[in-house]
C-alpha cells in the first residue's frame, strides 16, 4: 500500500486528523486514518464507497 497516492479532503484543514483516500490500481478505493497510516486501510469497491458516503450523509 506504500505506493498508493493518498489524498485528504480540502475541508480537513491543517493537521493530521483526517481520513485519507487512495485509488487502487484494479479499481476501488482504500481509506485510512491519517493519525495511524501504518494500520491496514479499509478497502472498498467503487459501489461500496458510494454506499459509505451515503451512510455518512444520512
Amino acid at each position: 500500500m506504500a505506493e498508493l497516492i493518498w489524498r485528504k479532503s480540502s475541508r480537513s484543514g491543517s493537521g493530521d486528523q483526517c481520513v485519507e483516500v487512495a485509488a487502487l490500481p484494479g479499481g476501488g478505493l482504500a481509506i485510512r486514518d491519517s493519525k495511524n497510516p501504518g494500520l491496514a486501510p479499509l478497502i472498498l469497491s467503487g459501489a461500496g464507497f458510494t454506499d459509505f458516503l451515503r451512510g455518512l450523509s444520512s
